[in-house]
């Protein structure tokens, strides 16, 4: 394709026609592939102990749990946790003999559906338990105990009537007890050995059945905290479960968003809503495809760089629902073309974690927050059947 500069654009009222693959959407691209590298090192780590049973809440933070949960199925995956009924429900059409837990607990109208789907719930207070020894009808459940996280969970009283009257347990095929970790992702926080001690104490006391205490950033604390059963989400999809140290998860998304116009500034002025940024005659700025309502945080802008051809391109001026401006002065004149350029808002060089740096919150929220207008692409040489079967229409 010949290249347009800016006036030649200008001249003739064209801009260049863009690639058969691209269009005015910003591009998803998952590699499903990193996502099983991912969950086998982590299976490693673990050691033959404990299982390693993945989270796909959220529709696999972000990634699309229609082509991420058979893939990690694929892999050897057959504990798989989900937070709502409605997630489970999703994944038993996707995987009809998986396990599939519900972290978010039972409530009365979801017994039958529970039953129906063959999902096993986490029961979080006494009324569960109660509930689900009347109508659970001897199906497993997890119970989960609060040990410090103060969400959900038993809470002290409550693990001490278990304690003392096991019997409120019975015809409750007990799957396992589990237990929520606080501040993992800092290796010196007291409160990791508290809860660890406090989760050891009550399983010493309690009806034997596996413990689950592991999230992503726990599997690293070292063996003491794995128990039976591990629960990592965030590291299954290359969020750094090591903030202190190199991330040694695969990168598993990469997002790239067209350009749709470039202009060479020719009077000082200023970009975007409120006028918050100030540009000079010379100054070269490209128009891209990707805001908001896609999850591109609005806090984002002024400041924060993206990337094209590898090299940092800074956003200028407030991120609008649908557009963000970014300064290519610093590339050569020519090089980016409305059209068939792409600048990396995710991948190799503007990581998950150094987005959320910039926008001051966590890789969690950042690809939680993807949006549903992006074109999805799966990859995976290992699973393609995952890559070009399934729908990535998150479970509703």
């Amino acid at each position: 394709m010949p290249t347009m500069t800016p006036d030649d654009t200008a001249a003739t009222g064209r801009r260049p026609a863009a690639p058969a693959d691209l269009s005015t959407q910003a591009v998803l691209e998952v590699d499903l592939d990193a996502v099983v590298a991912n969950y086998r090192l982590l299976a490693a780590r673990l050691g033959d102990r404990t299982v390693c049973a993945p989270a796909v809440k959220a529709d696999a933070y972000g990634l699309g749990m229609a082509h991420v949960a058979p893939a990690l199925y694929a892999a050897g995956a057959r504990l798989f946790f989900v937070a709502h009924l409605a997630e489970g429900l999703a994944l038993r059409a996707l995987l009809p003999e998986a396990e599939i837990a519900v972290l978010n607990g039972l409530v009365g109208p979801e017994v039958a559906d529970i039953h129906a789907a063959g999902l096993t719930p986490v029961l979080n207070d006494m009324g569960a338990i109660a509930l689900w020894r009347a109508e659970g009808h001897g199906r497993p459940a997890f119970v989960h105990i609060d040990t410090g996280m103060n969400r959900l969970g038993l809470d002290p009283d409550a693990a001490k009537a278990l304690i003392e009257r096991p019997d409120l347990l019975d015809g409750i095929a007990l799957r396992g007890w589990m237990s929520h970790m606080a501040c993992a992702d800092t290796p010196g926080h007291p409160l990791n050995v508290q809860q660890l001690s406090l989760f050891h104490l009550l399983l010493r006391n309690l009806p034997q059945a596996p413990g689950s205490l592991a999230n992503s950033s726990s599997i690293f604390l070292g063996a003491p905290y794995h128990f039976e059963i591990a629960r990592p989400g965030c590291a299954l999809y290359g969020i750094n479960p090591t903030p202190a140290a190199a991330n040694p998860m695969r990168a598993a998304v990469r997002l790239l968003a067209p350009v749709l116009q470039v202009r060479t500034v020719s009077h000082a002025g200023t970009v975007g809503y409120g006028a918050t940024a100030r540009v000079e005659p010379g100054q070269r700025l490209a128009t891209i495809s990707i805001g908001y309502a896609d999850g591109f945080l609005r806090c984002l802008g002024n400041g924060v760089s993206l990337a094209l051809d590898g090299r940092p391109v800074p956003v200028v001026g407030r991120v609008s629902m649908d557009l963000v401006t970014v300064d290519v002065s610093d590339l050569p004149e020519g090089s980016v073309v409305p059209g068939a350029s792409r600048v990396e808002v995710l991948g190799e060089t503007v990581t998950v974690d150094t987005l959320a740096a910039a926008a001051g919150t966590i890789g969690y929220e950042i690809l939680t927050a993807l949006g549903s207008r992006f074109r999805r692409d799966y990859h995976s040489s290992e699973f393609p059947e995952c890559a070009s079967s399934r729908r990535s229409a998150a479970p509703s």
